[in-house]
């Protein structure tokens, strides 16, 4: 039995493939040293249950893709009449990490990972966050399913 190892290592890779992600952590993200500016963006993620339904696993992840917000004193306007954008990235962390998510649930959705038999179950719900750690970080955080084969045998073990 590999599918822990296969669907963890197989999420791990992809999210290391987005341009939009520097560094990709395993765990308990109280673990993570998230002072260390040098590991963002950041996605980080665990699984939470792992369900048997016959020949198939499920296994639920929770994932958070963040990026640290960078205040500046120079406003950003999106037209000449008024200040849209504020004066930090926290929009453009919440497109760039909303990408990383969309584009990795779409590959599971319907990509080469749903061709390799990494198949999103359900409909993964996203939630925007910032300031929930040490850094001032935002991001978006996501709960999803993964449906992949069991392949355990019942043959005897000679």
């Amino acid at each position: 039995m590999q599918g822990f190892y296969n669907v963890t290592t197989k999420i791990q890779e992809q999210l290391l493939q987005d341009k939009n992600v520097k560094t990709v952590t395993y765990g308990d993200l109280m673990d993570v040293d998230l002072d260390k500016q040098t590991i963002f963006p950041l996605s980080h993620f665990n699984v939470s249950n792992a369900v048997l339904n016959g020949n198939v696993w499920a296994f639920d992840f929770a994932l958070a893709c963040m990026d640290i917000v960078d205040e500046t004193k120079n406003f950003r306007t999106t037209n000449s009449t008024g200040q849209f954008r504020l004066n930090t990235n926290e929009q453009d962390i919440w497109n760039t990490q909303l990408a990383v998510v969309n584009r990795l649930t779409e590959l599971l959705r319907r990509g080469d990972l749903y061709v390799e038999k990494y198949q999103l179950s359900g409909s993964p719900s996203m939630q925007p966050f910032t300031d929930r750690f040490e850094n001032k970080l935002c991001g978006w955080s996501v709960a999803f399913t993964i449906e992949i084969p069991n392949d355990m045998t019942i043959c005897p073990i000679t």
